[in-house]
């Protein structure tokens, strides 16, 4: 989780890309040039920064998964020591520097920032298939094995199960749709979603081989 919640961050920078291409979130205000793309990642950003996890209590998807470290004595110091020099201004390249997570956390997280300094389409496409619609079968299979060993982790089973449903009803189809109207029928701009979607998954692997190997050294 130390090393997870590293994608857990820069998802939210994938998104956030989305939203200021695709909406306009300067000043002064200027019509986007596709309202239903800046429904669709509208929609997806009010989920995951600010979703009702309970009547009432509103909270972003990171400070969920924050939440479900804690509660099971998990390591947040990497993830906070990160994002505070972050918000103290320091570049995320100085600042994933001296980090104590594998060196395979860390590519994860230049590669996604390098997706976001790229071009919409292939932000979206990372975002879709390198993310999005893994998430629903990939978590209930966690929550199954918790199911399964008795373990019960009130945060944590609340962030993927909420992530199971609001990825495969809503969030998932959105994207799909949005990824829709970036390539349209144009076969070099699909050609390049997947040639994109490849590399988001192969650092997804990485950070994976990364963790069992940690795992295996402790």
């Amino acid at each position: 989780m130390t090393s997870h919640v590293f994608a857990v961050w820069d998802f939210m920078s994938l998104v956030k890309t989305l939203q200021r291409r695709l909406t306009c979130v300067d000043v002064p205000w200027l019509p986007p040039a596709d309202p239903l793309a800046a429904r669709l990642v509208n929609e997806i950003v009010l989920g995951e920064e600010t979703d009702e996890v309970a009547p009432g209590r509103y909270t972003s998807h990171y400070a969920l998964y924050l939440a479900s470290m804690e509660e099971i004595g998990a390591d947040t110091g990497p993830i906070r020591t990160f994002v505070g020099s972050l918000a103290r201004g320091v570049t995320a390249e100085r600042a994933l520097a001296g980090l104590p997570v594998p060196v395979s956390t860390k590519r994860l997280v230049r590669s996604t920032l390098r997706t976001c300094r790229a071009g919409t389409l292939e932000v979206a496409a990372s975002f879709l298939l390198g993310r999005e619609d893994l998430v629903p079968d990939m978590f209930r299979e966690i929550i199954a094995e918790l199911e399964s060993r008795g373990i019960y982790c009130a945060s944590f089973r609340s962030y993927l199960s909420r992530h199971v449903h609001l990825d495969e009803e809503r969030h998932g189809p959105m994207a799909k749709e949005l990824l829709r109207r970036l390539c349209g029928d144009d076969p070099q701009k699909w050609h390049r979603a997947t040639e994109v979607a490849l590399r988001a998954l192969q650092a997804r692997r990485e950070l994976w081989d990364g963790v069992l190997e940690a795992i295996a050294t402790c």
